[in-house]
């Protein structure tokens, strides 16, 4: 990517029925709707749809980062703890390395506002250049947990040596001295 290109965000949402067109996807466009308000313009976001099928959702993550060349990819839906909910599963067989703390912190807030947040399993990672953050598909659990995590975003990217994505208010991501 030349230094002229925007900075690609991939947003991969994760729903039999959305991918069927039986359901609205709600989860994608409050993704979208969250980082066109908290990013700075000039980005670019690359939307994919697919089932709960592991494969499938590896095969999107794979493609978002190694073909496309997201710096960031954000997932919604299939978190949770039902059969089919296996976001997690096919998200850490493309994972380099694990970032257990966006979980941790994702859980922690969300369970303050929902009890049964628990349940969630959300987990995030590195690929290549990549932040790879699943995220619930609740449109307003999307919003409590990337308000949760979105200060260490940029920072991650810039260890990572990827493009920048500043944030929106002109805040200094979080450091880690």
């Amino acid at each position: 990517m030349s230094a002229s290109e925007p900075t690609r965000v991939g947003v991969l949402t994760v729903s039999d029925r959305a991918s069927r067109g039986e359901y609205e996807d709600r989860g994608g466009p409050a993704v979208a709707e969250f980082l066109q308000r908290r990013f700075a313009p000039g980005f670019a976001r690359h939307d994919r749809l697919v089932p709960d099928d592991p494969d499938a959702i590896s095969a999107a993550l794979v493609e978002l980062c190694d073909t496309v060349g997201c710096s960031l990819v954000i997932t919604t839906g299939g978190t949770g703890p039902s059969p089919r909910d296996l976001t997690p599963e096919a998200t850490r067989v493309v994972l380099e390395r694990e970032l257990p703390g966006f979980g941790e912190r994702m859980r922690s807030i969300s369970v303050d506002r929902v009890p049964t947040a628990i349940l969630s399993r959300q987990i995030a990672g590195i690929r290549g250049r990549s932040l790879i953050v699943n995220l619930p598909g609740s449109p307003k659990a999307i919003e409590d947990c990337l308000e949760a995590v979105i200060p260490a975003i940029p920072h991650c990217l810039e260890l990572l040596g990827a493009p920048p994505l500043p944030l929106s208010d002109g805040s200094t991501p979080l450091r880690h001295e």
